[in-house]
């Protein structure tokens, strides 16, 4: 015991917060303890008094924030897939616009692949049937053109429906021109000229005798139709997709509702 004590003493000045000019630092400080303690009771009866004040409106509203916020600080497996393949999405077709402007890589092109869509339009696809309509002599040609001419009828009607309900904008600020603003084509989902083309091919396909060389060479056209909306900044590559889907459900529904050839004289005599 002795012994112990002399050690202790010589631990203890030995260690350098026994000295004077630290002894502070061992202290705690009770004023600031004193003022933390009052202001948190201070917090708490202002916020006793303002929880009895308010209405219980207010009180669901607060209670409500927290979710709220925690819904968006932990958004759901589905929600990040979307919004990862919808960046993905915007960034490849922002990345494939290669004709949107002048000052593109491709700008050069750009009135090539103007015209390449303007095949794809529906008013050229609608006066040529019209025309081919009033010229045709036989009653077999007259069904076919009929059903032709109620299918794009239906397209345009059909897409400007999509298209005003889904009110998506494309990738570039391109201005629509005056043929998409008379077939109602100003916006971005789904792309009219691709559900056009796949439409049309799908019908020649079904109802006219090609060779196979033509066959293939109309499954092209219709892709490149699509396509060429991507490349002058018109449509995101999932508009071009989902016009093509769409452009195959429209002919499906053309067959089922597919005209006879009385049908088609009765109207015609109408007219």
């Amino acid at each position: 015991m002795p012994a112990s004590q002399p050690r202790s003493r010589a631990r203890d000045r030995n260690n350098v917060l026994n000295r004077a000019e630290f002894l502070s630092l061992n202290q705690p400080l009770k004023g600031n303890q004193e003022s933390r303690s009052s202001g948190r009771k201070q917090s708490g009866q202002a916020g006793a008094a303002g929880a009895q004040n308010s209405s219980p409106k207010e009180r669901r509203q607060s209670q409500q924030l927290p979710e709220e916020d925690c819904m968006q600080l932990n958004p759901s497996f589905k929600g990040i897939a979307f919004n990862s393949l919808l960046a993905i999405d915007i960034c490849m077709s922002k990345r494939l616009g290669v004709c949107a402007n002048r000052a593109s890589s491709w700008g050069g092109a750009r009135s090539m692949i103007n015209l390449l869509g303007i095949t794809g339009h529906g008013i050229p696809w609608i006066a040529g049937t019209l025309i081919c309509l009033v010229k045709s002599s036989t009653l077999a040609g007259q069904e076919v053109l009929m059903n032709l001419l109620l299918a794009l009828l239906l397209d345009i009607m059909i897409v400007a429906g999509l298209q005003k309900l889904a009110k998506r904008k494309g990738p570039y600020d391109v201005t629509p021109g005056l043929l998409d603003y008379l077939t109602m084509d100003t916006y971005a989902f789904p792309a009219g000229h691709a559900s056009r083309a796949a439409m049309l091919s799908k019908f020649f396909l079904n109802h006219l005798v090609l060779a196979i060389p033509l066959r293939i060479l109309l499954v092209l056209w219709a892709l490149c139709v699509g396509f060429s909306r991507v490349m002058i900044g018109r449509h995101h590559i999932t508009d071009v997709l989902s016009g093509f889907v769409f452009g195959y459900l429209q002919f499906r529904l053309v067959e089922l509702i597919w005209m006879s050839s009385n049908t088609c004289q009765m109207l015609i005599s109408i007219w």
